[in-house]
C-alpha cells in the first residue's frame, strides 16, 4: 500500500516539474509563438476527441459484429476491409495528434513536411486497405499507386535532406 502511496507521489511531483517547465517556456515565446501553441493544444484536445470517438466505434463494431450478431469473419475481406479501414483511422489521428504535440514540446515550426508526408501517406494506404478491387477501375488504382510512389520518394528525399543537415 506504501508503494502505491509514494509512486503517486512521485507521479504529482514529476507532473508539478513538467508543468513548471512548459510555464517557463510559454514565458520566453513570443505572441505569435504563444498563439501558435495554444492553437496546436487546441487542435491537439480535438482530435483527441476525435480519437476516442474513432476507437469507440471500432470497438462497437467489433463487438456487435463479434458478440451480438456472431457475424464477424475474419475470412470475409470486406469484414477484414471495414475493421482495418477503422483501426487506420485511429492510427491515423494518433500519429497526428503525436506530430502536434512533438511541435509543441520541441518548440518547432507547426508545418512540417516529414509528418505531412507520413500522414498523406497513411490515408492513402488506409484507402487502399478498404478499396473494393473488384468494383474499382484500373485507373483509380494505378492512380493511388502513383500517389504512393510519389510521396514515398518525397519522404525518402527530405528525410535524406534531414539526415545532412541533423535534423532528423
Amino acid at each position: 500500500m506504501k508503494e502505491g502511496v509514494r509512486e503517486a507521489e512521485r507521479q504529482r511531483g514529476l507532473l508539478r516539474r513538467e508543468f513548471e517547465a512548459a510555464r517557463g517556456r510559454w514565458r520566453v515565446l513570443g505572441l505569435y509563438e504563444r498563439f501558435e501553441q495554444s492553437i496546436v493544444l487546441a487542435l491537439t484536445g480535438v482530435i483527441a476527441v476525435i480519437t476516442v470517438a474513432a476507437l469507440w466505434s471500432l470497438i462497437l463494431e467489433v463487438l456487435a459484429s463479434l458478440v451480438l450478431k456472431r457475424q464477424f469473419d475474419v475470412t470475409e475481406h470486406a469484414a477484414f476491409q471495414r475493421v482495418f479501414g477503422m483501426i487506420f483511422t485511429v492510427v491515423i489521428a494518433l500519429e497526428f495528434k503525436r506530430s502536434l504535440l512533438v511541435a509543441v514540446e520541441r518548440r518547432q515550426s507547426i508545418v512540417q513536411v516529414r509528418v505531412i508526408l507520413l500522414l498523406a501517406l497513411l490515408a492513402v494506404l488506409r484507402k487502399l486497405i478498404i478499396l473494393d478491387l473488384e468494383e474499382t477501375e484500373a485507373a483509380k488504382i494505378v492512380g493511388l499507386a502513383a500517389v504512393l510512389l510519389a510521396l514515398g520518394a518525397v519522404y525518402w528525399a527530405v528525410r535524406e535532406q534531414d539526415r545532412r543537415f541533423g535534423e532528423g
